[in-house]
């Protein structure tokens, strides 16, 4: 059975959420799309969205161009970890959904931590 983009990208995002579950700790997901990034920060028991931010709000729309490139989502993460940390959460595991760790989302997980939360 041959799988496609998307099922490979979810098998991948499943080992790692496994692993980031065993922890019990935050996790920091992440989800792009062409034109956008989103970013949440979900509790340890996996339903509780504790802060989430994106290039759809009205906050970040003003700070860039486009949706769907790195200065974007470096606004994205500068903005996800001062909610996070607004929220009383310092500490995070980084879950990138499967997608390869470069580009956006590379740009996201870098202003997080510059802004203060740890990985």
């Amino acid at each position: 059975m041959k799988l496609d983009k998307k099922q490979n990208r979810m098998r991948r995002a499943r080992k790692a959420r496994a692993k980031i579950r065993s922890l019990e700790v935050n996790r920091l997901s992440v989800h792009r799309t062409p034109r956008h990034i989103y970013a949440q920060v979900i509790a340890p028991d996996s339903g509780t969205v504790i802060a989430s931010a994106s290039t759809l709000e009205s906050d970040v729309r003003k700070g860039m161009k486009g949706g769907g490139n790195v200065e974007a989502a470096a606004i994205v993460g500068a903005r996800i970890a001062e909610k996070a940390k607004a929220a009383g959460v310092d500490t995070v595991a980084f879950d990138r959904s499967g997608f390869r760790y470069h580009g956006r989302v590379k740009a996201l997980a870098d202003a997080a931590r510059e802004a203060g939360l740890k990985f």
